[in-house]
């Protein structure tokens, strides 16, 4: 069974192109139907999107790593060639140990987060309402998780880490001398403006609104905060109302483009904007970082935030990729044991077979009337005479190399001395 994974992120390649191959939840599953219908040997397979990756995750007969470069080139609307250039393709022990380190924090932006887990076990639910997964992917990622936990309370690699929420705040204190007296504007009701609006919160602003496309949602995470809820087909009239605009939503196009940007500062009288776009696509036009008296920030930008005090997780790192290490050899120990079980079954049925043809001939016997203890020996002999029939043919056999070859498995197999 091959085991592989191709993948872009944030350290491989630019915001736009990992936009491309950014997918929604809900389009996981057809996604994944895609995919698998277009393998002639139908492989399981897991997709993972999250804003600073995308991964697809396989596992089968043979590594079809060019198909699965190939669907997705298609699928994100770009060449196969320009694709490979900011993938990276890993099989079996390094495709696991991949895994693993996604799991557990060591391959993220920030170093040690734990929304990353969330979003994977969200992905594997998502791959198995598809139908595409199967033990061997099962075990992955089970076994990612488990690691994950390990890491978690075995190290303190997460303790100095910034979220890409803290890095926010933190920038948003830089511009503005008292963040008590701004106005914040958070675009979306996902998880990650939760986790922004939560730190915001804690710096007590003069005031918060949530501006979403269900109002049933953004209602639920404003009761939370004291925040004001309003339309997402609002935004570009009352922007100007705001000092600190947080985005990330789903859209696969720009919500907030840059003439609404323009009149929103005309009307501030040149008042500067904070502005943080943690989507993937882009929610505010690229085009407004150019502006005048706008900050605006995306996920890359927040990548040198984020990444202090390294030298002190050194330790850290090293603890949890031992443990990444003892995980990735207890998964290629079971996926090269899964290789023995067809043979397995095969020799119990083998076994079976022969047991019931001998007790079926012994208990004839008794039924004529013959003696027990007769009947019990041929048992025994007719079973035995059954098992060494292969070994004694192959011994017999007229290929020197074949019965040297057959003499060395026989005495290894039935010539051990219980210890």
């Amino acid at each position: 069974m091959a085991v592989w994974t191709l993948g872009i992120n944030h350290t491989t390649a630019p915001l736009d192109l990992r936009g491309r191959f950014a997918f929604a939840l809900d389009q996981i599953e057809p996604n994944l139907r895609a995919l698998r219908s277009s393998m002639s040997r139908q492989p399981e397979a897991a997709l993972i999107s999250t804003c600073n990756r995308t991964e697809i995750y396989c596992a089968g007969e043979k590594p079809e790593l060019d198909h699965t470069l190939d669907w997705l080139a298609q699928t994100g609307g770009v060449s196969s060639t320009l694709l490979r250039s900011h993938s990276y393709t890993l099989q079996d022990d390094l495709a696991a140990r991949h895994a693993f380190r996604v799991a557990s924090g060591l391959d993220s932006m920030v170093l040690g987060e734990t929304q990353i887990l969330g979003q994977i076990k969200n992905a594997v639910r998502a791959a198995e309402a598809a139908g595409a997964m199967g033990n061997t992917l099962s075990q992955l990622f089970q076994r990612s998780f488990a690691v994950a936990k390990e890491v978690r309370s075995s190290t303190e690699i997460g303790a100095h880490s910034i979220s890409m929420a803290a890095a926010a705040v933190r920038l948003a204190g830089q511009l503005f001398e008292d963040l008590g007296q701004v106005k914040v504007l958070f675009v979306g009701a996902g998880e990650m403006i939760e986790l922004c609006a939560t730190h915001f919160a804690a710096k007590s602003p003069k005031s918060i609104a949530i501006a979403n496309r269900s109002l049933e949602n953004g209602e639920k995470l404003a009761n939370r905060f004291g925040a004001e809820v309003m339309r997402l087909a609002d935004l570009p009239d009352r922007l100007y109302e705001f000092d600190a605009v947080v985005s990330c939503t789903a859209s696969t196009l720009p919500i907030i483009g840059l003439g609404a940007v323009e009149r929103a500062l005309k009307k501030r009288k040149r008042r500067p904007m904070f502005m943080v776009d943690l989507a993937v696509p882009r929610d505010i036009e690229i085009e407004v970082k150019a502006l005048e008296d706008v900050y605006l920030y995306t996920v890359d930008d927040l990548a040198g935030v984020v990444q202090t005090a390294q030298a002190s997780r050194q330790a850290a790192v090293a603890q949890a990729e031992a443990i990444v290490d003892a995980g990735v050899l207890s998964f290629m120990h079971w996926v090269d044991q899964r290789g023995s079980v067809p043979l397995i079954q095969q020799l119990n049925a083998q076994a079976d077979d022969w047991r019931t043809a001998e007790l079926a001939r012994a208990r004839k016997l008794l039924a004529k009337g013959e003696d027990v203890d007769a009947v019990l020996e041929a048992l025994s002999k007719g079973l035995t005479q059954k098992m060494l029939h292969g070994a004694m043919a192959e011994l017999r056999a007229s290929d020197t190399q074949a019965r040297e070859r057959a003499s060395a498995a026989i005495q290894h197999f039935f010539l051990r001395k219980e210890r």
